[in-house]
């Protein structure tokens, strides 16, 4: 053949295999258009003309073959890495609550099955003591951040944060399905003892027999004791029965015990039953 005839043989080769990678394309356009919603107008787009399958040239089974190559994907698992993070996080009976006012900022988070780690802020130093003994006592972990009008008093503070952290006990708890629920617990401080039971029934209650003679421990004002528990039942839905066995000297130690006793039972009272 002259040069000429072999530069048009070249040529056709050469538009023969763009219009194969280009129905190689527009087939695996249409197919994948074709699984989802059929809206082929969109693959259209991106092509930039109408999707012509017979470019793919030759008989059916290099179509079919086009079909096949084009659609095949590497082999993966079930599950994508992000979908076994969000099953994982679903599996975990963790929960956050933010709460603002116009006195207050509040965020909580809880780890029903965590360790008894504590990151607590909440202005209010003995308040911190106090919530770290519910971490400690209740194998929680706990992260409690708060802003509030403290330069007035610890009430709002001490009410709000209280509150989110009911509700989030309570959406950490989820269903309630299969938790042991009853508690029972004593704790001692040095001459004081404090009998604590706990019902996680989804009703609340809170029935305290503790009496506190000072007005203040640190800066914290003792009356917002009751007024703490009563809030967390409110929102937890937990039934809790409070008993001061034998007082203390120290007020500190009547409220110690409160606060830990009130944990203690809990990891029992969350553990699913075997």
């Amino acid at each position: 053949p002259s040069e000429s005839e072999r530069g048009k043989a070249r040529m056709e080769r050469a538009c023969a295999g763009a219009k194969a990678r280009a129905g190689t394309s527009a087939v695996a356009c249409a197919v994948a258009c074709s699984r989802s919603d059929r809206r082929t107008g969109s693959c259209r787009a991106r092509a930039g003309r109408p999707t012509r399958l017979w470019e793919v040239g030759g008989g059916r089974g290099e179509l079919s073959f086009a079909l096949r190559a084009s659609t095949e994907s590497p082999s993966v698992s079930a599950k994508g890495g992000r979908e076994e993070e969000e099953e994982e996080e679903e599996d975990l009976r963790v929960a956050l609550v933010e709460r603002k006012t116009k006195e207050t900022s509040v965020f909580v988070k809880i780890n029903l099955d965590g360790t008894g780690k504590c990151d607590c802020a909440s202005g209010v130093p003995f308040l911190d003591h106090m919530l770290d003994q519910i971490a400690s006592h209740g194998l929680f972990d706990v992260e409690v951040k708060a802003e509030g009008d403290i330069w007035i008093d610890d009430h709002h503070t001490t009410e709000d944060i209280a509150l989110a952290f009911g509700q989030c006990l309570s959406r950490a708890l989820g269903t309630r399905a299969g938790i042991q629920r009853f508690g029972d617990f004593s704790a001692p401080l040095d001459e004081a003892l404090v009998h604590v039971v706990m019902d996680l029934s989804g009703r609340p209650h809170l029935s305290c027999d503790l009496e506190i003679p000072a007005e203040r421990i640190g800066t914290f004002q003792t009356e917002m004791v009751e007024h703490f528990f009563q809030s967390l039942a409110n929102t937890s839905g937990m039934t809790l029965h409070i008993r001061q066995v034998r007082p203390s000297l120290p007020s500190r130690h009547r409220s110690h015990p409160r606060f830990g006793g009130k944990t203690s039972p809990s990891p029992h009272c969350t553990n699913t039953q075997t």
